[in-house]
This record gives C-alpha cells, sequence and structure tokens, in this order.
C-alpha cells in the first residue's frame, strides 16, 4: 500500500487562536481565558492528547478484532503535565513539550488479562501517533514573506 498523506490548513484568527481545515472539517484552536484565548475549544496540547487517544482507540479496536475478541466500551484517561516556563520565555531549564504523559485503558470486555497485555502491547507498537511522539520523525518547518501588493 502507498503512503497515505494527511494535511491541515488554516490561518491564525488572534494571537491564541487559529481555525484550521482538514478534508470537509473545521479545527478551532484557542487557548483558555488565562492563557490569552477565548476558550472557544481546544489548546493545541489538548489536541495532540485528543489524538493519541483517538489512535488509540482506533488501533485498540482493529487489535481486537484480529486477535478474535470484543471490546464493548473503551475508556481512555490520557493526561501530561508541562512546565510552561520555556514557552513564556522565562527560562530554558526545561523543555517545552510534555515533561510525561500518561495513558490508562479501560476495555470492557471478556479477554483474559494475558490476552489484554498482548493486545496493549501490539496497540502501543502500532499505534501512529504513539510513534511519532516516542520516535523522532523528520520536520522541515519554514517562513515564506507575504509582500502586499502596490
Amino acid at each position: 500500500m502507498s503512503d497515505l498523506i494527511f494535511s491541515v490548513q488554516g490561518e491564525s484568527s488572534s494571537a491564541a487562536k487559529f481555525i484550521a481545515k482538514t478534508r470537509q472539517f473545521k479545527l478551532v484552536v484557542d487557548e483558555p481565558e488565562d492563557l490569552g484565548g477565548t476558550d472557544e475549544n481546544a489548546n493545541p496540547v489538548e489536541y495532540l492528547l485528543a489524538g493519541l487517544a483517538g489512535c488509540i482507540n482506533v488501533v485498540g479496536h482493529l487489535v481486537a478484532k484480529e486477535l478474535g475478541f470484543s471490546i464493548k466500551k473503551l475508556t481512555i484517561e490520557i493526561s501530561g503535565n508541562i512546565n510552561p516556563n520555556k514557552l513564556f520565555g522565562s527560562s530554558n531549564d526545561e523543555r517545552a513539550g510534555f515533561k510525561k504523559i500518561d495513558l490508562k485503558l479501560i476495555p470492557e470486555t471478556d479477554a483474559s488479562i494475558e490476552i489484554l497485555a498482548e493486545w496493549l502491547r501490539i496497540v502501543e507498537d502500532r499505534c501512529p501517533v504513539k510513534d511519532n511522539l516516542t520516535n523522532i520523525t523528520p520536520l522541515n518547518v519554514s517562513v515564506e514573506k507575504q509582500f502586499a501588493i502596490q
């Protein structure tokens, strides 16, 4: 199978809000009021956590089917902690990103604990978002000057 390509494009609507489009969907990325936003929607790191949880959900159900068991319900709890000092330029002592992310899967299923252990191993190995968070991915960032027409 050839590579799948995903893309997002959008524009800043304020210093704290970005409106993006992907396929036929509109994504609003905003900050809480105490971080300068209007709290209209999730912020970038909350989207990152939701993206990881959503990917684990998809892969989890796929792998359960492959292993021959069903998941009646899958609850996913995820959180991460960030020190905001680097983000706000007050210190370079810590990284800007999450120090750690905790993800807990609570499947409602008849599968044994041994099957669930194997399921979790495979899910972690095959989740693209987890792979991007735990391995270095080449990231090319550029800037293009927009010139005003006179």
